[in-house]
């Protein structure tokens, strides 16, 4: 929790529903990394009172907000000043608060968004995109998408009306937006620009012949044309479809028009990789998810209000909480890597600490450093079963003292117990690296610190080992990573991919 006092900034959110935002994760870290003496708090207005809330917010010296569903466009009225790019999308989601005692009103989703497909190298100018869906967001996606660039936007709805609407809000939208800065330039008020734009007979009820236009609207189930005309093209997924428990399902599911997207972006990211990602993954695209959006829109936002302070959020400061904002959706507290030994858990656990920038947890070296003996002095002198049951102590204090973000490499032999796998199944999400006998024998062969290999055939020790030990792996894992062939970092970034991180 922030310290707070008499010259602390207040800032927040409004909307309704609230209660499940992440918005006071980003901002309050911002604002610890910053050491700017700030809090976000978020509040859940009922429609009827926005305007009080506007005007208690600005009585009450609050510093900034943001807005959020269903408020976008209402809220509008209730502002001094609207930014030009939030004025051509028609949506604001951050208030800044003005010399003048009001609100200017800014749309950081956009530039969010913008930011997040910089942030994984997407480039936008001279490209095609396809936008799926035509609900709120894709009006402003579209717009964005258009606006920095692409040279051809397309809007694939189920109800073709709709795209219809999108397309041509948009096609309107920039022009009016480009007369804007236009007429800035020549000393024209924005609505005389407006009159003179509606004057060149662009208007809603007219723009039906989209060969020369931007954004073309489409009838989702003619998406094949687009696969005809285009080479390759990003695709944004603008609807609710994939969104949890809903996860097995995809707008468009022919592999065939993913073998043509070059990257992917899901507006929806729980869960963090959804069926239109995992289609466009296998094919071959780069992918990720709208909770990047949403941490970007999260540091413009954050910048705006603190812009008289200089705070510039770094690279490193955006990576450190989206690992956080990541662990939230994903819901697991912590991860877990079971396998036989030589399965590559505690190099594995390495990389994943250091990519993640979570605490690394090796089981064998908690009990090692406990106990003030190795793990081969333990089996000889108190027996493998005293070593088993130091084993399930040690998951019982990670699961009651609530150890959080953390991987955790376990000893080969945890999974056995019953008992065991039930506390892993609290703890957090299970990976089991799977190997072939024939590869953990020559991994381990010359490794004389494995006490369960003693033996003059320990190719056969581990194969008799691994078959009673295999179905008890898999019962607990959450996910199998195969092992055999690939290097550390190979499996490190398969874990990663598939945890949706």
């Amino acid at each position: 929790m922030n310290y707070t006092d008499g010259y602390t900034r207040t800032c927040g959110l409004i909307g309704n529903p609230v209660k499940h935002t992440m918005s006071p994760l980003i901002h309050n870290s911002l604002a610890s990394m910053t050491g700017i003496n700030m809090v976000y708090v978020p509040f859940e207005v009922k429609e009827k009172e926005l305007k009080s809330a506007i005007n208690g917010a600005l009585a009450l010296d609050i510093h900034g907000m943001n807005v959020t569903i269903p408020y976008k466009t209402a809220v509008i009225p209730f502002l001094e000043d609207v930014d030009p790019l939030a004025k051509a999308i028609g949506a604001v989601n951050t208030l800044v608060r003005t010399e003048n005692g009001g609100f200017k009103g800014y749309n950081t989703d956009m530039t969010g968004l913008y930011h997040a497909m910089k942030d994984e190298g997407i480039e936008l100018k001279e490209q095609t995109v396809v936008i799926l869906g035509a609900g709120g967001v894709a009006r402003p996606t579209a717009f964005l998408c258009a606006n920095k660039g692409a040279k051809k936007v397309y809007v694939l709805n189920r109800t073709f009306e709709k795209a219809v609407d999108v397309a041509d809000e948009v096609n309107l939208a920039l022009l009016n937006f480009e007369g804007d800065e236009k007429c800035a330039d020549d000393g024209m008020s924005a609505k005389d620009c407006q009159k003179m734009c509606a004057a060149s007979g662009q208007k809603d009820d007219e723009v039906k012949d989209y060969s020369d236009k931007k954004v073309v609207p489409m009838r989702l189930e003619d998406y094949r044309q687009v696969l005809e005309a285009e080479d390759c093209f990003i695709a944004i997924q603008c609807t609710s479809v994939g969104l949890f428990p809903d996860v097995n399902s995809a707008v468009i599911e022919d592999e065939e028009f993913y073998k043509k997207v070059s990257s992917a972006m899901d507006l929806v990211y729980r869960p963090l990789q959804t069926k239109f990602l995992k289609l466009a993954a296998n094919a071959g695209a780069r992918i990720f998810s709208g909770l990047k959006m949403l941490l970007y829109q999260g540091i413009d936002a954050y910048e705006l209000w603190n812009q008289d302070k200089g705070i510039k959020v770094t690279k490193e400061q955006a990576d450190e909480i989206y690992r956080s904002m990541m662990l939230e959706v994903v819901g697991a507290s912590n991860i877990v890597l079971e396998g036989f030994m030589g399965s590559g858990k505690s190099t594995v656990s390495e990389l994943l600490s250091e990519e993640l920038m979570l605490e690394l947890i090796d089981t064998d070296e908690v009990i090692e450093d406990t106990e003030g003996r190795t793990i081969n002095e333990i089996f000889e002198t108190d027996g493998e079963t005293s070593f088993r049951e130091m084993e399930t102590d040690l998951l019982k204090a990670i699961d009651s003292d609530h150890w959080r973000e953390f991987v955790i490499s376990l000893g080969g032999g945890i999974p056995v117990k019953e008992e065991n796998r039930e506390l892993l199944r609290k703890i957090g999400k299970v990976v089991y690296l799977r190997a072939k006998p024939e590869t953990i024998f020559e991994r381990v062969k010359d490794d004389d610190k494995r006490p369960l290999l003693k033996t003059e055939d320990p190719l056969a020790k581990i194969e008799e080992l691994l078959e009673m030990r295999a179905s008890l792996y898999e019962d607990v894992a959450d996910m199998i990573i195969d092992t055999d062939g690939k290097t550390p970092m190979e499996i490190t970034r398969e874990i990663i991919d598939k945890l949706g991180f």
